[in-house]
């Protein structure tokens, strides 16, 4: 990587590639269930146990001989979930047996308790009785057995993944690290959440704002609001021992704009700084030692997209993911959409009923239509006027933030 000579833009395709090429996933660590959801894999998990451990009646019944029907019996005791019946079952025996019961010996088929009269210890078969041997009957090892691959590696860990390796005998499952990643926003004019601002100034919002929509792929920290000087920013991003620093602002060309200088000064490489696209064109990539720096614009609509496209993804690939990139889905405009200019232009906009609606306005600096959106509608450069019914490549965005 070398430091770029001029503001040159690259694509939103060739950034994403650049940004992720040499991503090696983070080192594996055993992790409980209560901190591995969510998180990716790093190698195949076998069961430990047999599942089923042993033959289980599926319903609530009377264990019999096959060979017996269509009675009538006898009962000689009771086969209960924990409390198993120690004796065997012989000719013209039943044993009362209840769902998850293991199987006694001897007895091969469960009589269905419906199918059954009682009266004392006498039974008699009244319905139609169990249709095959083996009926109503769980095999040991029907879900799996000892040795068997119950997850792959790069599967992520769901809540079903986690239940399967409970029951293979696991308490905790082999995962990438979380990275750590530090949000530091820039700018003499912010404020933090709550506090009342000032007649020049603003509420910072897109720390809180990012902590939220990355937090599910990594260990976020937030560094809160750094001034507007080249010592301060030198001093936050100093202060960090992370894998991802990520600024908010101060990345563009302006007086007060300071990422890039005092990168410079620290000795970063910077890989590519602007990209061509809408809303967040002014944002760099490069490496400082062996922190990734990612600098994010600060209007917050451009900050939020810029993290989806490219923070997010990054975080998934450090994380073990190796499909970490937004994916379209071609969904019908309920609305004609203009021709569009030279950068790729990604839409606020709303699904419903089928169809994406973007919403009127897309100021970069407007939250509330961000807020309501649950898609984003991506324009290409120089795409051409679209009529309504049309398909156009949609990104979808979680309303709630999530690791699906």
């Amino acid at each position: 990587m070398t430091t770029p000579t001029g503001p040159a833009l690259i694509g939103v395709d060739e950034a994403q590639a650049r940004l992720l090429a040499d991503v090696v996933a983070l080192p594996v660590e055993d992790a409980p269930f209560s901190a591995a959801l969510g998180r990716i894999l790093a190698r195949d998990v076998a069961a430990i146990l047999t599942q089923p451990p042993f033959a289980a009646s599926a319903m609530d019944g009377y264990a019999v001989r096959y060979a017996d029907l269509p009675g009538p019996w006898r009962l000689t005791g009771t086969s209960a979930a924990g409390r198993r019946f120690t004796g065997s079952v012989g000719a013209g025996d039943a044993v009362r047996i209840l769902t998850g019961a293991p199987l006694p010996a001897g007895a091969d088929t469960v009589v269905v308790q419906e199918d059954v009269a009682r009266d004392g210890d006498a039974l008699a078969l009244t319905g139609d009785g169990p249709p095959r041997r083996g009926a109503h009957i769980r095999p040991a090892g029907l879900d799996f057995t000892a040795g068997t691959v119950i997850a792959r590696g790069s599967d992520r860990v769901t809540p079903a993944r986690i239940g399967v390796a409970a029951a293979g005998g696991h308490s905790s499952l082999p995962v990438h690290r979380r990275p750590r990643v530090a949000l530091l926003a820039t700018g003499d004019e912010l404020v933090s959440p709550g506090a009342t601002p000032g007649p020049d100034a603003i509420v910072s919002s897109n720390g809180v704002m990012l902590a939220a929509l990355l937090g599910p792929y990594a260990d976020v920290i937030d560094g809160g609001i750094v001034a507007d000087t080249v010592d301060a920013l030198a001093a936050a991003i100093g202060a960090h021992d992370v894998d991802v620093i990520v600024t908010i602002g101060g990345a563009s060309v302006g007086d007060h704009d300071l990422v890039v200088p005092v990168l410079t000064r620290l000795g970063a490489q910077i890989d590519f700084w602007k990209i061509a696209l809408r809303p967040g064109k002014p944002m760099l990539s490069g490496r400082l030692g062996g922190t990734r720096i990612v600098g994010l614009p600060g209007n917050p609509v451009s900050a939020f997209i810029c993290a989806t496209l490219f923070v997010m993804p990054l975080l998934k690939a450090l994380g073990g993911d190796r499909a970490p990139v937004p994916t379209f889905t071609m969904l019908p405009t309920a609305v004609d959409l203009p021709a569009n200019g030279p950068r790729r232009d990604y839409l606020r906009a709303r699904l419903s009923s089928g169809t994406v609606s973007p919403f009127t306005r897309q100021d970069s600096a407007m939250l509330h239509a961000l807020a309501d959106s649950n898609v984003l509608i991506v324009r290409e450069a120089n795409a051409s006027i679209l009529a309504a019914g049309a398909l156009v490549p949609c990104i979808a965005l979680d309303t709630i933030s999530s690791v699906a």
